[in-house]
This record gives C-alpha cells, sequence and structure tokens, in this order.
C-alpha cells in the first residue's frame, strides 16, 4: 500500500523524518511517498483532502477535523517560546495593528496566535523565507517569522516586538501547538497503527543518532550553522513530540476553542490518534 506523507522542507521536520528517509525504519508492506511543501501549501492540500499523512498548522485542523485525526507523535510546540513579531524599530502592540504586516499565510498556528494576541490591521501574505528579506528592505513595516527566522532575525538588524508562544505560556499555562501530524480518519485501523509506528520508531532513530539526524536535518536549514540548527531542532522536538500527553492535547483544545470563542475559526472536536496517551 502506498501512503502519502506530507512534511516541510524544514529541519525540525527533516529531523522527524530522517529515519524513513534513510531507510532506517522498515516500512513493509506500507511504501510512504513524500510530499514535501511549505506548511502553509500542506494546510491547503489537507484541506482538499489530498494526503493520507501529514504535518499541518494546529490552525488549520479547525477546518480539517472531520476528515483527519491529530497523531500523538510528531508535535511541534513552543513552551514559553514561539513564533515573533519583528521590525526593524520598537512598535508598540497599537501601532502593529496599524501597520502592514507579512504573514506566512492565514491558515498558519502563528498567524491565528497572533490574531489572538494583538489584533490584526492591514497584512501580506508572503512565503516564510521571504519575511525577514521584506522587513529588513522596508517593503513591509513588520513580519510574522517561523521556522529559522526567529533565531536568526538579529542578524538582520532587526527587533523582536512579540514573542506568541511566551505570551500564550503566560496566559494559559499551556504550550502554544503549532505543528501537528494528522492522519486521515478513513485509512483502516491496522494502517494507522503502522503508520503511528513508523513515525515514533524515525523520532527514535533520529534521537539515537543524533549527529547523523542533525546533519541530515542542515541540509534543510536556510542560513543556519550546525550550532543553530541544533537549537532550532531542539526547540521543536523533543518529549512532547515523541508523545504530547495530556498538556499538549489540552494546549490544542484551548488553542482552537480560543480562536473559535473569538470569531476566528469554526470550533471543532480535536480527534487524537491513539485516544489513549501512550507517554
Amino acid at each position: 500500500m502506498v501512503v502519502t506523507v506530507g512534511h516541510s522542507p524544514d529541519a525540525d521536520d527533516a529531523y522527524l523524518f530522517f529515519g524513513l528517509a534513510s531507510g532506517l525504519v522498515g516500512t513493509q508492506p506500507l511504501i510512504y511517498r513524500h510530499v514535501i511543501k511549505d506548511i502553509e501549501s500542506l494546510n491547503h492540500l489537507a484541506i482538499r483532502g489530498a494526503l493520507d499523512v501529514t504535518a499541518v498548522s494546529v490552525h488549520a485542523y479547525a477546518y480539517l477535523a472531520r476528515r483527519y485525526e491529530v497523531l500523538t507523535v510528531g508535535a511541534s510546540m513552543g513552551d514559553g517560546y514561539g513564533p515573533i513579531v519583528v521590525a526593524k524599530e520598537p512598535l508598540s502592540c497599537d501601532q502593529i495593528r496599524r501597520v502592514t504586516v507579512a504573514v506566512p499565510g492565514t491558515l498558519t498556528s502563528a498567524y491565528l496566535a497572533l490574531r489572538l494576541a494583538v489584533g490584526m490591521g492591514p497584512f501580506q501574505v508572503l512565503p516564510f523565507d521571504r519575511i525577514l528579506g521584506a522587513v529588513s528592505k522596508g517593503e513591509v513595516k513588520a513580519g510574522l517569522l517561523i521556522h529559522e527566522g526567529q533565531l536568526t532575525y538579529s542578524d538582520a538588524g532587526l527587533v523582536r516586538l512579540v514573542d506568541l508562544g511566551q505570551w500564550w505560556t503566560e496566559k494559559t499555562g499551556l504550550p502554544l501547538p503549532l505543528g501537528v501530524i494528522v492522519i486521515r480518519s478513513d485509512l483502516p485501523d491496522a494502517v494507522k497503527r503502522l503508520i503511528f509506528k513508523h513515525l515514533w520508531q524515525s523520532l527514535q532513530v533520529a534521537f539515537q543518532m543524533k549527529r547523523e539526524a542533525t546533519s541530515y536535518a542542515l541540509s534543510f536549514s536556510r542560513g543556519l550553522d550546525e550550532e543553530r540548527t541544533q537549537k532550532f531542532v531542539s526547540l521543536y522536538v523533543n518529549e512532547r513530540t515523541q508523545d504530547i500527553g495530556e498538556s499538549g492535547r489540552e494546549a490544542i483544545r484551548q488553542f482552537l476553542l480560543t480562536g473559535a470563542k473569538s470569531g476566528l475559526v469554526p470550533y471543532s472536536q480535536v480527534r487524537f490518534y491513539p485516544e489513549i496517551s501512550t507517554g
């Protein structure tokens, strides 16, 4: 059986999928066809039901809940840190709402967190890897950075205005849920179990072969050296990635519920696979 699996060309996803991509995890009788796209593209593919299993933004799950379940392996969460808003000069939240902010997509969790934390004025959607440059060149006043930009913004002379992960953790005491792996609900349960097992094993291989997995992730790191790649991976691939646990489950529920109460997303019941925590 061929299984389409979507993930982004980012260091943390590369680290997670190292075991599968390297062939170190035996996957028979399943054959994985990897679809590598930026996270916003994966969000839209999942909305169409085009992938069997894929990384998506937690925000996007509000529109996927009828078709997909959230795997309890593979989550990316910021515990007191997360996407950041940057500019060339300090701006208050009031000022942020009045200037054009470059965002990496309207289905990203960063975008929903920004609207919840600051509110939203004018914005411009740009590919995530163009936002830092657009702010530096003065094409936009502020930018919402995900991925490597969270570590490299100061190299471009930019200042951090808001850390959305810090804001969410201070508000709720929970980590900010950013990305998850989802799986089609209509797949046979035996197939779901195998996919879960293979992803879990892929992550264990990465943890056991940290140097090799980091080297593989480095090839997907835009502008990061080995030290920063290791730092970035450690921020978003950790024990909670092995199993989100109850706090991770609650973080996802609360994030989407807060968005629904604010009228920003439809209310959706979050379904997890497996239902019982393995951690």
